[in-house]
């Protein structure tokens, strides 16, 4: 069975991880950073082009100060971190999302490492930062808007496919898996429109405790799926045949 070539994860239950060991939030959230690492490291090792993390709604800026800030925090100790891992391993960073709200501390050294990474072909790591999918489809749908209106691209011209490559995703493949941790089984407004096809993965486990060995079940039920796209059974079945 094929591999996802596109893995996206909404990293989900950090504080619930935290509150059920009587621990504040914050350990959660640096312990979701180790599980951060280990899931990068597990799609490299495993082959999948693309991983997509949801670190970072655009909704999140409505927490707590101290919360908002400790995120930054390790977003930034992460840059640093991995920084030279991500250059030998050949990943590609990128970041979606309105990252101009990112305070300077953090979005410059992150802006600086995606240039620096932005040849490297080995996997793409896609950070979602104060990232919203109905946000990101309106931007798209606002770019298009203004071609059209400047006479640059003729609005019959305006397919999915076009549509796609106007989102900030558009040099990735589409996402063939969907994961979520923690037990909530809803997508949050994340890639929406990438992800009109995926597979959805949800589990109880909360993203702290997320490592390798659960990522591996993820997949194997991802292969154990029949992914038919509209077509039935038996003209997948004989798509696999001739192919």
């Amino acid at each position: 069975m094929a591999l996802p070539r596109h893995i996206g994860i909404i990293m989900d239950g950090n504080g619930r991880w935290a509150e059920r060991r009587n621990l504040p939030r914050a350990a959660g959230h640096r312990r979701g950073a180790d599980a951060v690492r280990d899931a990068v490291r597990a799609c490299r090792e495993f082959g999948i082009e693309a991983l997509t993390l949801y670190a970072f709604s655009a909704q999140n800026w409505e927490r707590p100060t101290e919360e908002v800030g400790l995120l930054m925090e390790l977003l930034l100790d992460f840059i640093h971190r991995e920084r030279a891992e991500i250059l030998e391993k050949d990943i590609r960073l990128m970041s979606i999302g309105d990252v101009s709200r990112l305070p300077d501390f953090v979005r410059e050294p992150l802006l600086a490492l995606e240039a620096e990474s932005r040849g490297n072909r080995g996997m793409t790591l896609c950070l979602a930062l104060s990232y919203g999918a109905r946000e990101a489809i309106a931007a798209a749908a606002r770019a298009l808007a203004e071609a059209c209106r400047d006479g640059r691209l003729d609005p019959a011209s305006i397919d999915p496919d076009r549509f796609s490559a106007a989102l900030a995703t558009g040099s990735m493949p589409p996402v063939d898996l969907v994961i979520r941790t923690s037990g909530e089984q809803r997508l949050s407004n994340f890639m929406l429109w990438e992800a009109a096809y995926a597979e959805l993965y949800f589990t109880d486990v909360c993203w702290p405790d997320f490592r390798r060995g659960e990522l591996m079940r993820a997949i194997a039920a991802f292969e154990g799926r029949e992914r038919r796209f509209g077509l039935t059974s038996q003209q997948v079945r004989r798509q696999v045949g001739a192919g």
